[in-house]
């Protein structure tokens, strides 16, 4: 039996400590799209991270299609907000350069630093296009312990170009894909969440007022999973919302904020405990 973790409700207390049409492109036009493209090459992780405190890093995929941004998607902010907002609210050492703001890494499938990073997200991963040699390479990396969170995608379509990346790495017979029940201990490492929060683009939010981005056919959020074989979720999967808007947007409107960003922080700060104490 796994050990109870310490609880805590997702409350005001919360608020005040923390105060897209898609389209479908070409393969070759954007595999290639190159960190230097974006001006970040210089974050990307080294092969030895410099401390033993905890790193987010962002997995730079190979991309097939756009439905958003990419694997950009919420980076760097999202990234940077968690991560402060995790060092603040829980007990975890979070590794921090010089100047004192929190490190996060850019990483590829193929970076040997892969192995090193704890964490790692992914956002709009319906825009994935993997080849067979690196879909192996997030297996070895995955059942190796380590630990994946794709967030942000919407809808049926996105979800079957995702469903459809997800079988190279982990076979679907082998490793189903699985809804997450609120009872699981996921949404109750640190914060009680009680339903699955729905968190929409800013920019759609303000322009239509909605949470739901593709109408009824992203009507319900979901979190999924897939897990090895003695039970640990390996890929964490936050399906018809986008978390990370949570983080990135945290300071970009006060209305936005008190209604999603205290819901995506209990939810990512559990996350991030789940996948560190699992």
């Amino acid at each position: 039996m796994r050990p109870r973790r310490f609880r805590r409700t997702a409350t005001a207390a919360l608020v005040a400590a923390i105060v897209v049409a898609s389209a479908t492109l070409a393969w070759a036009q954007f595999r290639g799209r190159g960190l230097e493209m974006l001006g970040i090459g210089g974050n990307l992780a080294p092969e030895a991270l410099p401390d033993g405190d905890f790193v987010i890093c962002r997995l730079v995929y190979p991309e097939a299609r756009l439905f958003g941004r990419g694997w950009s998607t919420d980076y760097p902010l999202g990234e940077r907000n968690l991560s402060i907002r995790f060092s603040e609210l829980t007990r975890t050492r979070v590794s921090r350069a010089a100047d004192g703001s929190p490190r996060h890494y850019l990483v590829r499938i193929t970076d040997d630093a892969l192995f090193q990073c704890p964490f790692l997200m992914a956002g709009d991963p319906a825009s994935m296009g993997l080849s067979e040699p690196e879909a192996a390479r997030l297996r070895e990396y995955l059942l190796k312990g380590g630990f994946l969170w794709v967030d942000d995608m919407w809808g049926s379509t996105q979800w079957a170009a995702w469903t459809y990346e997800l079988a190279k790495i982990l076979p679907p017979a082998e490793y189903p894909i699985e809804d997450v029940p609120l009872t699981d201990p996921i949404f109750r490492a640190q914060f009680v969440v009680e339903e699955m929060p729905q968190i929409p683009n800013i920019g759609y939010w303000r322009g239509s007022g909605d949470t739901s981005e593709q109408g009824a056919d992203s009507a319900i959020p979901y979190f999924r999973a897939v897990r090895d074989d003695d039970g640990r979720i390996m890929v964490a999967i936050t399906h018809n919302t986008d978390i990370a808007d949570a983080f990135e947007r945290e300071g970009d409107d006060p209305e936005f904020f008190y209604q999603f960003s205290p819901k995506g922080y209990a939810l990512g700060i559990n996350v991030l405990l789940h996948a560190l104490t699992h």
